[in-house]
């Protein structure tokens, strides 16, 4: 059977912002989730604003290690034009203020309302209830009853292990072969799709700080050169 060869992609970037941050392309390679209608696979962990309006993630993964705060969620909701998943405590903020924050999140448009690990069944369950936003519950380890997490409202697991990322996937998988999973993917392509084949359906990415972005236009404009 003759394959029928792909079209070409029309590409329009501008002048000025063919600069944007792009994700690794290797992410393009998993399934991806739909998440109210839109497909992501590729999901980018940061709350820079400046990044967020300047990178073809899919997604934006908005957990920070401070106590979660409308007003910083809704500061990345108006500056984005992608779908945030917002962070909402679970660790340092627990309790019925993790359903508020969750609550106010998707009122205020977030697209999904983020937990950290800590985060118990209860809470996820009160969460799940209150919000039709995806409940979205971080795994770091094995360490985890996966099916009471599900049964408990959990719509997607966002897995965050380190270098063990891709095992932790491969254990979910054993036991949910078909559940939403989000990974971080790595450093380096080989991790991502090391992680992608073990069962990611979606790869999260943490890009590179402003001030290392900004390295080189520096450089260049110490030396009177234009930007490179």
């Amino acid at each position: 059977m003759t394959q029928t060869p792909k079209k070409p992609i029309p590409t329009y970037t501008g002048e000025l912002r063919k600069h944007a941050l792009r994700v690794p392309p290797v992410i393009r390679e998993c399934s991806g989730i739909v998440v109210f209608g839109r497909r992501i696979k590729s999901v980018v962990f940061t709350t820079d604003l400046c990044i967020v309006r300047n990178i073809d993630a899919d997604a934006v993964l908005a957990v920070y290690p401070f106590t979660p705060q409308p007003i910083i969620t809704q500061a990345l909701l108006m500056a984005a034009d992608i779908p945030v998943f917002a962070g909402v405590g679970g660790g340092l903020t627990t309790g019925h203020r993790v359903t508020q924050l969750a609550a106010f999140a998707e009122m205020q448009g977030a697209s999904g309302v983020v937990m950290n690990a800590p985060t118990s069944n209860d809470i996820l369950r009160e969460v799940s209830r209150v919000t039709e936003a995806p409940a979205i519950i971080t795994v770091v380890n094995d360490q985890v009853d996966f099916v009471s997490r599900v049964e408990a409202g959990a719509a997607i697991f966002n897995v965050a292990a380190g270098a063990e990322t891709p095992a932790l996937v491969r254990r979910i998988r054993e036991v949910l072969p078909e559940f939403p999973i989000i990974a971080t993917g790595g450093p380096t392509e080989e991790s991502i799709r090391e992680t992608i084949q073990a069962g990611a359906n979606a790869i999260s990415w943490t890009p590179p700080p402003t001030a290392e972005l900004f390295k080189d236009s520096m450089e260049a404009y110490r030396e009177n050169k234009p930007h490179p």
